[in-house]
């Protein structure tokens, strides 16, 4: 009897933790959401998904993200957080890069956005529930789209930066030497176009369903408004635990230095082609000088 109620303990612990891969394979972070998605499909053509939807998307992340910092600067815990303390944001550069990026959303990029109806249906990207991928593998495709938009982004960032080009574009993301959230889209529009090209190169490689067009999206303006927003608190931010991972401090001395620290996820580029050195000598000429105030 004794050996008996060993194997059916047995059994029954065989079958709790069986539940956890059947959960994770089948239900995690996908069933919740199917009524919510069904209902949309049911009524919604796919126009106004691809489109409105795309549209509401971006604009409920991005002002979405660039709110934590923003109400950082009213409250002075967070100060020790802020890199540049000396260089406080103001309303008037508040009220500017606000108001080129409503012009940059709506006249440059909305455009640009009609056109995800039109590559859903000629490459025929599907939207129904039953084609939607499982988490993990929406997660490699995210991961894949950072990969190939980091390089984009390193090559064509740098060359943004020649002399001969420097100010006619990409100085007008430079107008911030202290950047803060809403500074990640402040861009002059070809710059908008030649950078958001990477953007959209991992999603013609990857996409199997619309749904990584907006995992995608929050993604990368979750993570250029981190890099952007002029606060580095590590211990709660999800992205450090992302190997190679870029960071606040990394792109701020970007900003600071106008050199250097091209890339915009992943540090890999900047350490290979030795164009991360500028950053390297500025942390240990300031480790240098936190032991001497100590």
């Amino acid at each position: 009897m004794a050996n008996l109620g060993m194997v059916n303990n047995t059994t029954s612990l065989s079958d709790d933790f069986g539940i956890l891969p059947r959960i994770i394979a089948d239900d995690f972070l996908r069933e919740p959401f199917r009524f919510i998605w069904e209902s949309m499909l049911s009524r919604y053509t796919k126009f106004q998904i691809s489109v409105f939807g795309s549209v509401l998307v971006h604009e409920i992340v991005y002002f979405g993200a660039c709110l934590p910092a923003f109400m950082f600067q009213f409250i002075p815990f967070m100060q020790r957080f802020k890199i540049q303390r000396n260089k406080p944001e103001t309303f008037e550069q508040q009220w500017k890069c606000f108001k080129k990026l409503m012009f940059s959303h709506f006249c440059i990029q909305f455009p640009l956005i009609c056109g995800t109806f039109t590559f859903t249906e000629y490459f025929d990207i599907p939207y129904a529930w039953d084609s939607m991928p499982r988490w993990y593998v929406l997660t490699g495709q995210v991961l894949g789209c950072a990969v190939i938009e980091d390089t984009w982004h390193y090559f064509l960032h740098r060359a943004l930066h020649h002399r001969s080009i420097y100010k006619h574009i990409h100085k007008i993301h430079h107008n911030y030497q202290a950047p803060f959230g809403m500074v990640a889209e402040y861009a002059h529009p070809a710059e908008t176009l030649i950078l958001g090209a990477g953007f959209f190169i991992g999603i013609m490689t990857f996409c199997t369903h619309i749904i990584l067009l907006w995992v995608w999206v929050t993604f990368r303006l979750l993570e250029t408004i981190d890099v952007h927003s002029g606060y580095d608190i590590p211990w709660i931010n999800p992205f450090h635990l992302v190997p190679g991972y870029a960071g606040a401090r990394y792109h701020d001395f970007h900003h600071q230095n106008f050199t250097g620290n091209y890339a915009s996820t992943f540090t890999w580029w900047d350490k290979l082609f030795g164009t991360d050195r500028q950053y390297n000598e500025f942390l240990a000429a300031k480790g240098t000088d936190d032991k001497k105030g100590q």
